[in-house]
């Protein structure tokens, strides 16, 4: 990639790990539904009117909304509330760890969906992910931590691999005009959950430092995530984008340590690290090519074209 894409790539890891911050404030004053919904509901709103603006109209893509809802099911809706829900329970920093075992579910769901075989290096890059959840994981829940709400985070994780597919299915499309429609969409899907479940009229009114941290969320973790994202992919491509994963974990760690006082835990380094280094197996780059066996030598699908 060149200088411009990994400053990009640097610049993505901030919001993004910014938003496991955000969950965090919010959680102390807001149902975690609620919490989702004032995300993607203001998020929506914002990148719709840049959309306006560019004189792109959702209308034409109709033909598409089914993709659409189950990417805002998939991408937004139950993956945000199961980390909010998750980080009830846990620091910030584990539950951007946990989100860190996005690419391996990803693997792991092509594979089940008739991928072929996985070559040696992502078996080992798998293993590896789920070593490193353990080590993060494991000394917390014996120690007295919330091991419901790590499974959470993980369920959010796998939720993310799981609309893959979709966003797949949805190639070809207008980028910023998907994250769009999947953002009105999981507004949509989250509203009758949160009037019928959380009946926000009946809660007590957040405090300002829950709207500024609501505000930061939808504008500048999700609406400005976006754009930088879908600038990523389309200057260094989607392959070279997702190792933004490698950099949130560091990110939501320092942060939760710097403006939460969260600890940084042993565990949560070697943790990290490992899931790290199952991360660099399954994108495989790296690997002299001489490792990679002959079937995946000659499949032409190298990672990053």
């Amino acid at each position: 990639m060149r200088r411009a894409d990994w400053l990009l790539l640097i610049g993505l890891s901030v919001p993004w790990g910014c938003s496991f911050l955000f969950f965090k404030v919010l959680v102390a004053e807001m149902p975690p539904m609620s919490v989702a919904l004032g995300r993607v509901g203001i998020a929506a709103v914002v990148v719709n009117l840049v959309l306006l603006a560019q004189g792109v109209r959702l209308g034409r893509y109709r033909a598409h909304w089914r993709g659409f809802l189950m990417l805002g099911l998939l991408n937004n809706a139950v993956p945000f509330a199961l980390f909010v829900w998750g980080e009830t329970r846990v620091s910030s920093g584990t539950a951007a760890i946990c989100n860190a075992m996005t690419p391996v579910f990803t693997v792991l769901v092509a594979w089940a969906l008739g991928g072929g075989r996985l070559a040696w290096y992502k078996l080992a890059g798998v293993a590896l992910g789920f070593a490193g959840v353990g080590v993060r994981v494991g000394p917390e829940a014996v120690a007295g931590g919330d091991l419901l709400g790590s499974l959470a985070c993980l369920g959010g994780a796998l939720s993310y691999a799981l609309g893959a597919p979709f966003m797949a299915s949805l190639r070809g499309l207008p980028p910023f005009a998907v994250a769009g429609a999947q953002l009105l969409s999981s507004t949509a899907i989250l509203l009758l959950p949160v009037l019928l479940i959380d009946r926000p009229w009946t809660l007590p009114m957040p405090s300002a430092e829950a709207w500024a941290a609501l505000l930061a969320l939808a504008l500048f973790s999700t609406a400005f995530a976006y754009l930088l994202f879908f600038r990523l992919v389309a200057s260094a491509g989607a392959a070279n984008a997702m190792l933004v994963t490698f950099l949130i974990p560091v990110t939501a760690l320092l942060l939760g340590n710097l403006v939460l006082d969260e600890p940084i835990t042993r565990s949560a380094v070697l943790g990290t690290a490992v899931i790290a280094a199952g991360l660099a197996l399954l994108d495989g780059r790296w690997l002299p090519k001489r490792f990679h066996p002959a079937w995946d030598r000659g499949s032409g699908a190298r990672q990053g074209e």
